[in-house]
């Protein structure tokens, strides 16, 4: 049985998870957001990526045409008043959360894919005529770090951080902060 569930065609929970966190949110009157890492195979505005990430508005009210698919998220939304089609794989998923509370999942980020093109936020190549060959570096995405704490009022995008570990007071639940 073990063999069935860790075998070659097994699936990825991530999209999954993600339908049933959505589904969640979307039952509690609570907004969804998602997190996601961007390179080439994301299709999102680029004015509004920053580190190499995009936090999304996945909500009923916010998209249109949303398809929450075992390998791409896509739908179309407006940035700036400006109708786009955005098109995300699941596996750069890194969270989804609600906006409201924080709550939600974290991912592990995906591993850097080496292509021929430059990478998103990186320098020109040192030499003319040579291609930047590399990828987002796993140092730089090492610093970025989602955790439960009990700060809900910032956004994955926004938050601060943290001088000392965050303390849960009594009683409230765990919420999605971004620690960078």
């Amino acid at each position: 049985m073990a063999e069935l569930l860790n075998g070659p065609d097994a699936t990825s929970t991530r999209p999954y998870l993600i339908r049933a966190l959505y589904e969640w949110c979307t039952d509690n009157g609570l907004t969804p957001y998602v997190a996601v890492l961007v390179d080439e195979s994301v299709q999102v505005p680029r004015e509004f990526v920053k580190n190499n990430e995009i936090v999304l508005n996945i909500s009923f009210d916010a998209t249109s045409s949303l398809q929450l698919g075992n390998d791409f998220i896509e739908f179309k939304a407006r940035f700036a008043g400006v109708a786009r089609e955005i098109i995300v794989p699941v596996g750069r998923v890194l969270a989804i959360y609600a906006r409201e509370n924080g709550q939600g999942m974290a991912f592990p980020s995906p591993p850097p894919v080496v292509s021929a093109g430059p990478a998103l936020d990186s320098p020109a190549p040192s030499e003319p005529g040579v291609p930047n060959l590399r990828a987002p570096s796993p140092v730089a995405l090492e610093g970025k770090v989602i955790s439960l704490g009990a700060d809900a009022s910032k956004t994955v995008e926004d938050a601060d951080p943290p001088t000392e570990p965050p303390k849960s007071p009594a009683g409230s639940r765990p919420a999605l902060k971004r620690v960078k």
